[in-house]
């Protein structure tokens, strides 16, 4: 079906350049290797309009790779807060001190160099050599796997990385000169006309001449992919400790869930009244007073955390 890509990239490259640009999205305003890598990198896992205000502020202290590589693990962490999935920010801060050290603190060019780097994977490293080199080499992320399984109205698992593989090898003879702004165009398809589920807006797509899951009305059951695992449950009594007026913190281990993070104090399982006095004993702890929060929880990618206080 890969027969089509040449005029999906014409009619791409012309709807980019003629479709208004809806959203305000500071890193196309300058797109240096710096600024395209920190942008995709936040983008993983968080929708656009929540990575301007961090973008933003991330780049204000932080301005360069020298500025990355050297930054404080505290001041880091705090600039990333609320972005979630922290060792994102740490494998930003390692590849930073690499190229630092091996490139004279400029990004490498090269796709094979820039997969090197801790936290870039074939996405990141096409989108960086893409927009920021001009090299012609693919971009495919789960929008563009999702605009490209309904063009061919294919039934394979975009889950699978042999599928993400086929798409970047059919993609890659194919592309335009304008690497980098096809990438783009595919992306920005994905995100704003060719929408998961039942959402998309078919009527609106420079595609939809070409799309066989328009013509088959398979827009609601593409693309296919496994279904997620069920998330394992975890039980944590969190305890909030008082003593004249401050609150006690506890750093969380160097590797797993929020590594290196500052929490409240936790204790595996729900414990009950004496339990709960009985294991802050064990730490050295004697409560004065203890009474009850109220139960939250928290869920993550892979687990749920259900707590009591």
């Amino acid at each position: 079906g890969a027969d089509v890509f040449p005029a999906l990239c014409r009619a791409l490259l012309t709807w980019r350049k003629s479709a208004p640009d809806t959203r305000d999205l500071p890193w196309r305003d300058e797109p240096t290797p710096y600024h395209v890598w920190i942008s995709e990198i936040m983008l993983q896992q968080t929708r656009a309009a929540v990575v301007r205000a961090y973008y933003l502020r991330f780049l204000d202290a932080l301005p360069n790779i020298r500025a990355l590589a050297a930054v404080g693990d505290d001041a880091l962490m705090k600039l990333w807060q609320g972005l979630g999935y922290y060792s994102r920010a740490r494998h930003l801060q390692a590849a930073a001190q690499i190229i630092c050290r091996d490139y004279g603190g400029k990004m490498p060019e090269r796709f094979a160099d820039l997969l090197a780097l801790p936290g870039i994977g074939r996405y990141t490293a096409g989108a960086v050599s893409s927009i920021a080199f001009g090299a012609r080499v693919p971009a495919v992320d789960g929008n563009v796997l999702r605009v490209i399984m309904r063009l061919l109205a294919s039934p394979a698992d975009i889950l699978k990385d042999s599928t993400k593989r086929a798409v970047e090898e059919a993609l890659l003879p194919r592309l335009p000169e304008a690497a980098g702004d096809f990438n783009q165009a595919l992306m920005e398809l994905g995100a704003l006309v060719c929408l998961p589920r039942g959402a998309a807006r078919c009527t609106v797509c420079p595609l939809q001449r070409l799309c066989l899951a328009k013509e088959a009305d398979l827009q609601a059951e593409l693309p296919k992919k496994t279904p997620p695992k069920r998330r394992r449950i975890e039980k944590l009594t969190i305890f909030l400790l008082s003593k004249d007026g401050k609150i006690a913190l506890e750093k969380r281990p160097d590797k797993g869930l929020l590594a290196g993070l500052w929490s409240f104090p936790a204790m595996t399982g729900h414990l009950k009244k004496n339990e709960a006095k009985k294991a802050l004993q064990t730490i050295g702890l004697s409560p004065a007073k203890l009474y009850a929060l109220p139960a939250a929880q928290h869920i993550f990618s892979h687990i749920t955390w259900q707590m009591i206080g």
